[in-house]
């Protein structure tokens, strides 16, 4: 049974910090591009950031490049999102998520699994 388990959620001011973990198990992890996806209240699930299985290649979504890194941990099935210069408009439930096909695809449904999500609030 494939689980991810995301972590280090919470509640920032606006300009802090906070990085995110998602621990993967019941997958081969390096088999998968690993991404982080985010909702906000009343929007759809939309795309933060990728990694390639390796960990050498990245994606960001425009919003997010230049303040949001994402890397992994194939040792410890793990990957993470350190975030920077935080924003309100940053405020959403982030997802982890696993794909076998390709990091450059943004589309929730092409990805296989997902983590439970956690919650970044990001206060004015």
């Amino acid at each position: 049974q494939v689980q991810l388990v995301e972590s280090g959620g919470g509640l920032v001011q606006a300009g802090g910090s906070l990085r995110l973990s998602c621990a993967a198990s019941g997958l081969v992890f390096s088999d998968y591009h690993m991404a982080w996806f985010r909702q906000a209240p009343g929007k759809e699930r939309e795309f933060a950031a990728s990694i390639s299985k390796s960990g050498h290649a990245t994606y960001y979504e425009d919003s997010v490049k230049g303040r949001f890194t994402i890397s992994r941990d194939n040792a410890k099935n793990t990957v993470y999102l350190q975030m920077n210069s935080l924003k309100p408009e940053d405020t959403a439930v982030y997802y982890c998520a696993a794909t076998g096909s390709s990091l450059y695809y943004t589309r929730p449904d092409a990805y296989n699994y997902w983590g439970q999500g956690t919650q970044v609030t990001v206060s004015s």
